[in-house]
């Protein structure tokens, strides 16, 4: 398996992988699917910015994509990132979201992001819960009952990660890393 920056031929899979997890699961509150078009907007819009979007890869197939994304668009925010890391139904447990996940965090490290923040969806959401904690993210809040899917009230789970000395010391380039109104 190998992780690399993701490309626009990788659209559909993207797709693919993220309408199952609307579809089937708790971890996004979409509830329909986004075309390969608006995954590919999605990611372009990432990718804009310079910050990673990532997909890990075998044999030609797509396992899975992570990327991290402006948290907030408010200029204050510009040191913080949301990830997202989303695996193919069929690679669940192999490794591939810590892959994915250890590379976005190289990666934001290196772009002088100061926190990471995951907002999990689902406080029973065991897996992204321990991916996260086992990358040294500290849990920041529960938000209970903040969504309706399937059926039923989803909890997000917050939880973070300081890069870079994250809130110890004053960022060494002030200025507009990810910009914002």
């Amino acid at each position: 398996m190998i992780v690399r920056a993701s490309t626009a031929h990788d659209a559909p899979a993207l797709a693919t992988i993220y309408g199952h997890h609307v579809l089937h699961g708790l971890g996004t509150f979409e509830e329909v699917p986004p075309s390969a078009e608006e995954m590919a907007a999605r990611r372009q819009a990432v990718i804009e910015r310079g910050l990673p979007h990532l997909v890990a890869e075998q044999a030609g197939q797509v396992l899975g994509f992570a990327y991290a994304a402006p948290f907030r668009p408010r200029a204050a925010y510009r040191y913080t990132v949301e990830d997202s890391v989303y695996v193919a139904p069929e690679a669940i447990g192999r490794g591939v979201g810590k892959a994915m996940l250890s590379a976005v965090l190289r990666d934001c490290e290196a772009f002088g992001i100061r926190q990471v923040v995951a907002v999990i969806g689902d406080s029973q959401n065991a897996g992204s819960i321990a991916l996260h904690a086992a990358f040294g993210f500290e849990h920041a809040g529960l938000g209970q009952a903040l969504g309706w899917k399937h059926g039923r009230w989803v909890d997000i789970v917050w939880m973070r990660k300081a890069l870079n000395g994250g809130a110890a010391t004053a960022p060494e380039a002030p200025g507009m890393i990810l910009g914002g109104p």
